[in-house]
């Protein structure tokens, strides 16, 4: 199969264009590199440096079958600063990369959605019939385009499947040795931020200590990024026209900040210390998926634990730093 990645040279999108290689397929990586690397494209993978806006009609138009969609603004905090970003730049390139695709008669999609279209929940875990009341503009452009996709699906026969995201983390080694993983500027994930202080020997900040949960500190579902990975390439499969599916990938268990700071001290063998400082706007307290969907469709479940996540990190960290 012939299949785009936008934001391949990003994170995740870099683990999924290599696992797709590696599966036979023939990827074609769309980055306008805003946020990505080069260097994370994997080898033997077709590279176009362009925008969504400008250069997706072209690129889809050289035969490619589906898409899988990472491309996309995704810091909480700044989208609560400058929303107008978020909804041009989520939102507004989506619908672009849409229209070039019904121009080229690519219907299947794969979309990296977010957990955090669900806001504060009202139970855990989430379901994915679950309400949807996102709390910041990050999450609510997410949201529009899952709603934008089940109108393409409906009017066009467009074939979309969104993965709905919790916390990820790890790193992914190619069959050739090439480590992919996480390094975002700046960086807001918890897993990286903690490495990174054991690394300097510097405090790492816990943003909150008042939440209602039992240490006091938000709890999040963690997935490894492989696990993540494989659940796109199964969802590819199970694309179908005139259908959105709609998964939660998660692996229903949740993990505060201070666990996961332990856990990170455990693996680097450091005595990482901490600094307390305010929430920030838009975090929920508690996040934590029911995957039992996309388990009983799909055969997905996550297989790798928080200790593997964070050692995998850890190894990409000291490669990138050797």
């Amino acid at each position: 199969m012939r299949v785009l990645v936008t934001g391949g040279a990003g994170y995740i999108g870099s683990v999924v264009a290599a696992q797709l290689h590696e599966q036979g397929h023939k990827v074609t990586v769309l980055d306008d590199l805003s946020t990505g690397h080069t260097d994370a494209v994997p080898h033997g993978v077709h590279f176009v440096k362009g925008s969504l806006r400008a250069d997706a009609s072209a690129v889809l138009a050289d035969g490619i079958d589906a898409v899988l969609h990472f491309a996309a603004k995704s810091l909480v905090g700044e989208s609560v600063a400058d929303p107008a970003k978020y909804w041009s730049g989520n939102l507004g390139a989506t619908l672009a990369l849409l229209e070039a695709m019904r121009g080229c008669r690519v219907h299947k999609l794969v979309f990296s959605s977010t957990a955090a279209v669900y806001g504060e929940p009202e139970r855990i875990p989430i379901a994915e019939t679950d309400p949807t009341r996102p709390t910041s503009p990050y999450g609510a452009s997410k949201l529009a385009i899952d709603a934008t996709l089940t109108e393409f699906a409906r009017l066009y026969g467009f074939a979309p499947v969104s993965l709905r995201y919790f916390n990820v983390a790890g790193a992914y080694r190619n069959a050739h040795g090439a480590w992919f993983g996480e390094r975002h500027d700046p960086e807001t994930h918890l897993i990286p931020n903690v490495l990174a202080a054991a690394d300097r020997g510097e405090p790492v900040s816990i943003f909150g200590t008042d939440y209602p949960t039992p240490d006091g500190t938000c709890i999040r579902d963690y997935i490894h990024v492989t696990d993540l990975a494989d659940a796109h390439l199964r969802a590819l499969d199970a694309c179908e026209r005139g259908r959105h599916r709609v998964y939660n990938l998660g692996s229903q268990r949740g993990f505060s900040v201070r666990e996961v700071i332990e856990v990170c001290r455990t693996v680097t063998g450091t005595d990482v210390t901490v600094s307390e400082v305010s929430r920030r706007a838009g975090d929920p307290a508690v996040l934590v998926a029911s995957s039992a969907r996309i388990s009983a469709d799909l055969g997905w479940r996550a297989t790798r634990d928080l200790t593997g996540m964070a050692a995998d990190a850890w190894h990409f960290t000291q490669v990138r730093g050797a």
